[in-house]
């Protein structure tokens, strides 16, 4: 397997080791190059990409900025040539931290650990169906059946479930195109239901466990129509 990386970086130098390494990489595939983190980020919104190989220091918007700024960020592996930044790096969930100069064997190391990370997101079991949330800088294991609803709030989105709502930094259009279409529906501007957890529902509303959901009165008919076939 190979993982679709980029590599975001303003020394064209470094770019051309990292990209050297990545080329010569039997578990990469080399996507892009960028020079700043806002090419970086429209190019994120054309293409998939599993990992990025991230430089810390750059100029206008460094590495943790752009990372901030993503919603759902793939695997990243942050390279700089100050130590100083690995503690900060960590509470970014990132996967690994590489000082530069970057050695083969290091180089090595970082990319099985990112191919490990990648392989267990992956892994979905049949009776356990899942996915993998953002909240709080951390990506998060949440099973799609413990969903009941999604609600908007703003910038951010709830994710309700028996245990816990979820908070995350997602529009519901973003979120919405996780989720498997035979499960789940959008059923008003500011709500996602999981249909098996619909208990009745009339022109005006849904009830979920109790609870009243606003209708839009033109998704009655398709809702309809998902809950015959659940």
């Amino acid at each position: 397997m190979k993982l679709r990386c980029i590599i975001v970086d303003d020394s064209s130098m470094q770019r051309m080791a990292v990209a050297k390494l990545v080329n010569n990489h039997p578990n990469l595939a080399m996507v892009a190059e960028y020079s700043n983190a806002i090419e970086a980020k429209n190019g994120l919104k054309n293409n998939e990409v599993d990992l990025i190989f991230l430089d810390v220091e750059m100029p206008i918007i460094n590495g943790f900025d752009l990372l901030e700024s993503l919603e759902n960020p793939p695997q990243v592996i942050l390279i700089t040539g100050k130590p100083d930044y690995a503690l900060k790096a960590f509470d970014y969930d990132v996967t690994d931290y590489l000082h530069k100069p970057i050695t083969m064997s290091r180089f090595d190391a970082s990319v099985k650990r990112a191919v490990g990370k990648y392989e267990q997101m992956h892994r979905v079991q049949e009776d356990e169906e899942h996915i993998f949330a953002k909240s709080n800088l951390k990506k998060r294991k949440v099973i799609l059946n413990d969903i009941k609803w999604i609600e908007a709030l703003g910038d951010y989105i709830k994710l309700v479930t028996d245990e816990a709502n979820i908070v995350i930094l997602s529009t519901m259009k973003s979120f919405e195109k996780q989720l498997p279409e035979d499960k789940f529906l959008r059923i008003h501007k500011s709500y996602i239901v999981n249909l098996e957890k619909v208990e009745k529902f009339n022109s005006k509303n849904v009830e979920v466990d109790g609870r009243q959901i606003p209708l839009s009165r033109n998704k009655k008919t398709e809702l309809a129509e998902a809950l015959s076939n659940v």
